[in-house]
């Protein structure tokens, strides 16, 4: 069994981010995965009569881009979800950077519950998705 080390402290405005290019490929394994082969996710043709004017990601790249951060950087292994809200501010397409990264508002470290702004981005700087999430810190 790997031991990781679990941190007993935390900064408010600590941050951590990490990043990711989305592309077609990752597109058609969400959809395999989730199930959801929404046309605006994978035919370019009928995406381009909507008003996004073009394909976009599934929503849950960002979801599951901060969930890697929070889970591996911030506040790291071992910690687990008690809630996250996000709302979709702009699209994310084939071909973005997406960047996810959360922020330290709140530590209670007497029940060991870490609250975290999240947001991510794409390579130009436009946020796709913002939130909070509260995470028990092992």
């Amino acid at each position: 069994m790997t031991a990781y080390p679990s941190r007993q402290d935390f900064t408010i405005g600590e941050k951590a981010s990490l990043s990711r290019q989305i592309s077609i490929e990752d597109i058609q394994h969400m959809a395999a995965i989730t199930g959801d082969f929404n046309p605006v996710h994978l035919d370019e043709e009928y995406a381009a009569l909507t008003r996004f004017k073009g394909r976009i990601a599934h929503g849950v790249f960002s979801s599951g881009l901060i969930s890697a951060v929070l889970g591996m950087h911030l506040p790291g292994p071992g910690s687990v979800y008690l809630r996250q809200s996000l709302q979709f501010l702009y699209p994310l397409r084939p071909g973005d950077v997406l960047t996810a990264e959360v922020e330290v508002t709140a530590w209670r470290s007497e029940k060991r519950i870490v609250t975290l702004r999240t947001r991510s981005m794409n390579q130009h700087g436009n946020d796709i998705a913002e939130g909070e999430a509260v995470l028990l810190v092992a």
